[in-house]
């Protein structure tokens, strides 16, 4: 059968734009379907509006307290028309190497249009019907909205909303402790709002020491905590009010960040053969769905809900799609980052995972970053690196929270990639003075401490005290 293209790709988000542009190396004819914008989520209301309010916020933060470097310091004045603005540029500027232009030079056909199946070879796109080879699913997720009573009938942002936000308000309520919810708490609380978080617990998924440590950050900050989950919302005459383990807060924004599901309704995915649950797509170990010739990847099929991980999942779909064999779509190596100040990295298995999975062969090592040179010249006071390891040296997992923990935690993840032990991180020089000499001098501890108690180490004594 003749097909109009060899891949339709569904959703242009960085799992979308990775395939399509990776297949477009091989000369594949390609549709890319969207029904927003170009980028999705990271590039529009995720990764780079964030981390240019965060910067934004950094330079607020270091005004404040510039005295402590000998420096007049100042009480700053947001203007959030051109914060907005300042956000704005810098979406404009990533999206100019994404732009239906810039893919169509690529060989890339781009579709502006909802898509949705009519059977297993033929979508709707629009007013298009489009056949295609192959496909490939990367419909995103989108912000998980909790049922508390009153919620629905108060005004409320989700990371879909706030970085359109021209107004600082003088108190504002973050529902959700998680990654996204710290990053904003913290960002708003610098820029000169009061903030309080309602939420179980901060940041789950990462080491306990992690809590912490940030706890403490954020309440030197003056962020205030709820740790509870939320019982009721209404609104008064101008501002909402939230209650939460019989206390109530009040504030202007109402910020939720509970959490986010899987993007597949309105695909009709039953008419293409593809089964799909409310937890995502379901697929086989090389992204393959219960179609045989459909494949999905990134957010639409739960789990890790990472720009990279999406990213690196497509490739591998389009990989298994147009080419001979197959490769695997997960792994265990996947590293993350939260970018509030400092940044929280991890990547491997968590302590509680190690202890799990191999019992008595784990052992832990938690070393001050902040006693290296360059965080005392930094005054990074809140760091700390985690290890865990086996007995022998072998790395299986680590926490970095520090402020470049998201540069530094590259080292870990190609250590843990190519299977390399403490001993091999010791032994490479690394430039001084850096975040990353921590992780050569924890290294280089671990081991000299694993040889002193050797075998090895007892027989070169004896037979050096012969000699």
């Amino acid at each position: 059968m003749i097909y109009d293209y060899d891949l339709i790709i569904i959703g242009a988000g960085s799992g979308g734009l990775t395939a399509a542009n990776f297949a477009a190396k091989f000369g594949a004819k390609i549709a890319l379907v969207e029904k927003h914008h170009i980028g999705g989520d990271c590039t529009w209301t995720g990764c780079v509006p964030s981390k240019a309010l965060i910067k934004v916020a950094k330079v607020a933060h270091e005004a404040r307290s510039a005295s402590n470097y000998g420096i007049a310091d100042s009480q700053p004045v947001v203007d959030m028309l051109k914060v907005r603005e300042y956000i704005r540029q810098a979406i404009a500027h990533v999206y100019n190497h994404e732009t239906p232009e810039e893919l169509s030079r690529r060989g890339i056909e781009v579709i502006s249009s909802e898509a949705c199946f009519l059977n297993a070879h033929t979508i709707k796109a629009g007013k298009k019907t489009l056949s295609a080879k192959n496909f490939i699913i990367t419909s995103g997720a989108y912000p998980v909205i909790p049922k508390v009573p009153g919620l629905k009938d108060v005004q409320f942002m989700t990371y879909e909303q706030i970085f359109d936000n021209d107004r600082l308000p003088q108190r504002m309520i973050v529902m959700g402790a998680g990654p996204i919810g710290m990053e904003i708490a913290q960002i708003y609380q610098r820029l000169g709002s009061q903030v309080t978080v309602i939420g179980e617990r901060m940041l789950p998924k990462d080491e306990p020491e992690v809590a912490e440590v940030m706890k403490k950050v954020f309440a030197r900050e003056g962020i205030k905590f709820i740790w509870s989950r939320a019982t009721g919302v209404r609104k008064d005459e101008t501002e909402i009010i939230v209650t939460a383990k019989e206390q109530e807060v009040k504030g202007e924004i109402l910020f939720i960040a509970v959490g986010r599901a899987p993007r597949v309704e309105g695909l009709n995915l039953e008419k293409a053969g593809v089964s799909y649950s409310s937890k995502g797509i379901q697929i086989d170990n090389s992204l393959r769905t219960t179609a045989k010739h459909i494949y999905a990847a990134g957010d639409c099929i739960g789990g890790y809900q990472f720009t990279h991980f999406a990213g690196w999942q497509a490739f591998q779909a389009v990989r298994n799609a147009l080419l001979i064999g197959s490769s695997e779509g997960f792994t265990d190596v996947v590293p993350w980052t939260t970018f509030t100040d400092p940044e929280v990295a991890h990547v491997g298995l968590t302590e509680e995972q190690a202890r799990k999975k191999f019992c008595g062969e784990v052992k832990i090592t938690i070393w001050d970053v902040s006693r290296i040179d360059r965080a005392i010249c930094e005054n990074d006071k809140d760091a700390f690196l985690k290890i865990v390891h086996k007995n022998d040296g072998k790395l299986l997992g680590a926490t970095i929270v520090a402020s470049r923990a998201g540069e530094a935690i590259t080292e870990f993840v190609l250590a843990l990639k190519l299977n390399l032990k403490l001993s091999d991180l010791a032994g490479a020089i690394h430039v001084y003075p850096t975040y990353s000499t921590a992780i050569q001098e924890l290294a280089a501890e671990i081991t000299v401490e694993d040889f002193l108690s050797s075998l090895s180490c007892r027989i070169i004594r004896t037979l050096k005290g012969k000699s």
